[in-house]
Parts: C-alpha cells; structure tokens; sequence
C-alpha cells in the first residue's frame, strides 16, 4: 500500500488490502490522522474528484508544503501530488515587481507560494471550479498574502482560462495542467509580454520530450504575431505512464 498524508487526513493507493479494513483504527493512529480515504478518479476539465471515505467523517484539512498553508476538502478538489519540488522551483524563479498569470491555479497549488517566496508584484490566479476557487481565496487570506502587502497582490479569478487569461499582461505565465494543455496556448501567449516566460506542463511521449512540446509552442507563437521562443529549460516532474513523462517546458517568448 502506497500512502500519501495530507494535513491530517491519509490517502491511501488502489492497491490498499481489503483485509486492512479491520485495521483502520490502528492505521490513522499509526500516522495521526482523523480520516482515511481513497480516490478512485478525478474527472474532467475541473478536476472533480470521487473517493471513497473508509475512515473518519470529515474530508477538510490544512495542508503545510514548502511553507505554505492549504486548506482544502479532498473530496471536493484534488491535491496534485507529486508536484512539490516544481511548485518551489517555479517560486524562486520569479522575480521582484513580475506580474504572473497563473492558468488552471486549482487552490492555489502555483500561486500560494510565489505569494509566500517571491516579490511578485501581482498575481492573478484563474480557475474554473467554484471548490477550488473558494478554497483559493481562503488561502490567499490564510497565508495574509494581501495582509502583507497591504494591497490586493493575488487576485482570485473564477472563470475560464480561455477565455480569462488574454485579458492581462504578464511577464511570466503559468500552465499547470496537463492532457489538453496545448489546447489554452493561444490565451497564454496572447497574455505574455514580449521577453515573458511561458511554463508550458505537458504529457508527452519519451522519445518526443524534446520535440513536441517546443513545437507546439512556436507554432501557437507563430500565429500569434510571428513571435520566437528561446526555450530555457525543459523540466521533468514525475513518471504519467509507462513511456510517458510529465514535463515542464520553461520558453521565453519575443
């Protein structure tokens, strides 16, 4: 069995025995939770999850990362796992007075920390699940992001990235998604300002990692006023599927 410990709640794999059920009192006291539960699939375009509760009755918790606070009910929106190291990465990489638009922001998964470690000036973070936008604006104000800065530096947005995005200016984009990302490159790109940065997430074939991805980007750039891209990284996050890589493609956009 594979676990993964959110605040106080454990999410166990679709390999967890049967024959632990009688055990399950043990197990949240082995690890100190008040829940036990396992999602069994997380559905369309806005993430929904469904679970099965096997222990515990309440699914609402406060989860701590990379020194930040993420309330959060996980049987209302999905926590992206695995994705820790990439949401700290991204974080540093911003700089002082940058305005970020941060595309599919979920709870605030991208957006919480570069409120809580960069000096971004603005941060605008776009989602479209009303669950995840509520838990998104509770973190911005459990984390005192606009506190601190006495403004509003993170604005949530709730709507469509599509059709959001192009709206704003930015000098670094965000695309945290994954499976039909390529499809919302026209927005981003229409939000970017020359010499931005565009964090491109894509699944993508091995053997196409360092093809695919940069060539969807330059043709979206192409159409979108003849512009270049100078690709400054390509970053792997975590194994998808057998032969499949989740990766982050970092591409400065002119």
């Amino acid at each position: 069995m594979k676990w993964k410990k959110i605040g106080d709640i454990l999410i166990v794999d679709s390999k967890f025995d049967e024959d632990l059920k009688d055990n399950l009192e043990s197990i949240a006291a082995r690890h100190n939770v008040k829940s036990i539960i396992k999602i069994d699939q997380i559905d369309g375009q806005k993430r929904e999850p469904t679970i099965s509760l096997l222990y515990g009755n309440d699914t609402e918790t406060i989860h701590k990362e990379n020194g930040c606070l993420f309330n959060l009910d996980l049987s209302k929106v999905m926590w992206a796992k695995g994705n820790n190291n990439e949401r700290l990465r991204i974080a540093k990489l911003v700089k002082k007075g940058e305005t970020v638009v941060d595309m599919f922001a979920g709870i605030g998964y991208f957006s919480i920390p570069i409120g809580v470690h960069s000096q971004a000036e603005k941060i605008y973070s776009i989602e479209i699940n009303p669950n995840s936008h509520h838990f998104l604006k509770n973190n911005i104000e459990l984390n005192k992001i606009n506190i601190k800065a006495n403004y509003d530096r993170m604005v949530p947005i709730l709507g469509d990235c599509a059709l959001e995005a192009s709206k704003y200016s930015a000098d670094r984009v965000l695309m945290g998604y994954v499976k039909t990302t390529h499809h919302f490159l026209r927005p981003a790109m229409e939000c970017v300002k020359d010499g931005g940065i565009i964090h491109y997430h894509e699944t993508v074939p091995d053997k196409l990692i360092e093809t695919r991805p940069y060539e969807r980007v330059k043709k979206m750039a192409f159409e979108c006023g003849e512009r270049e891209v100078e690709v400054l990284n390509i970053q792997k996050i975590k194994r998808y599927a057998p032969g499949v890589e989740h990766i982050v493609l970092d591409a400065r956009i002119y």
